[in-house]
């Protein structure tokens, strides 16, 4: 994309959101980033776009949510998904560490304004020794018509064999239960187990299957980078394992399809320019597309979804 063209752009997608505001203009297609700013204090943030490379924030970055759950009161990583009845299913992490409390929080909304109460669901209580449950994910299986709830979690002493490869002792794995109702939950199970130490997983329905895309989190040998792997049904078995799709220190990956464009965003934490994404079209080729990105500054790991464009625009209508 030239110079010229990516201005254009911008230009483009302020007019966009100034004709929504006027009821002048219906986009053809929709699209929100969660999002959360600093340690995760202020709670839920919102961006939208209409294109999925330039994205603004809505409610001029008030958050939509604050959290109210958890030791910490925080809400990092989180993971907005809508399922078939349209309502929409927020998760996210509550802490750094399980010491007060190995819990993730949850909480719905039927338009993203007003939310049911906050609870914090307790899924790796069985394994009293665990660290963390980090980066709740959600997808929801259409064959079995239940939703997949999966977040990686370190267990101490699990896979001896790799406990010298990650920080601070942290050998994570990703860990998954179910749910038709998230109240009533199956048994939480090792989800994807790649060999190494492994977070961030998501998960994207593709043709002929399921892409996994998830973080390497390896320190020794230094990795920190993406990879994925496939698998014909959306609770596994996952692989092979690919070789990394990334740079090295990335990690929050969130997939999506546009058009004819698989596109992966993730945080460029290392980097000065924070958020980044790659692109594919046949999901073995994959392209950093990070400069054609646009997003606002203290964006950081969250999810994206399409969404109508009549949401989009009462949401818009809120400013």
């Amino acid at each position: 994309m030239s110079s010229r063209h990516r201005v254009q752009c911008v230009v483009l997608s302020g007019l966009v959101s100034a004709l929504l505001l006027q009821g002048r203009l219906h986009a053809a297609e929709a699209f929100l980033f969660t999002s959360f700013r600093n340690n995760g204090e202020s709670g839920l943030h919102l961006l939208w776009s209409t294109n999925g490379y330039h994205w603004a924030v809505l409610r001029q970055d008030r958050p939509f949510l604050r959290p109210e759950v958890g030791g910490y009161r925080l809400m990092r990583d989180p993971c907005l998904a809508q399922g078939p009845d349209g309502t929409f299913h927020l998760v996210w992490t509550t802490a750094w560490t399980a010491d007060r409390g190995a819990e993730i929080g949850y909480a719905w909304s039927r338009d993203l304004v007003h939310w049911s109460p906050q609870r914090a669901l307790r899924l790796m209580a069985h394994e009293p020794q665990v660290r963390n449950l980090w980066a709740p994910e959600l997808f929801y299986d259409r064959r079995r018509g239940e939703w997949i709830v999966f977040w990686s979690s370190t267990i101490p002493g699990r896979f001896p064999e790799t406990d010298d490869t990650g920080d601070d002792g942290y050998n994570h794995r990703i860990y998954a239960t179910t749910t038709r109702d998230f109240v009533h939950f199956t048994p939480t199970r090792l989800f994807f187990d790649p060999g190494f130490n492994v977070i961030d997983a998501t998960l994207l329905e593709v043709p002929g299957g399921y892409l996994l895309v998830f973080k390497d989190e390896r320190l020794r040998p230094l990795q920190k980078r993406l990879r994925y792997a496939f698998a014909l049904d959306p609770q596994g078995p996952f692989g092979p394992v690919s070789e990394p799709i990334s740079i090295d220190w990335a990690e929050g990956p969130s997939a999506i399809r546009i058009g004819d464009e698989f596109l992966v965003y993730y945080d460029r934490y290392s980097r000065r320019r924070y958020y980044g994404a790659l692109r594919s079209r046949d999901l073995r080729h994959w392209e950093d597309c990070s400069a054609e990105m646009r997003f606002p500054a203290g964006h950081k790991h969250g999810t994206v979804l399409r969404v109508s464009p009549e949401l989009l625009e009462r949401l818009l209508r809120m400013e």
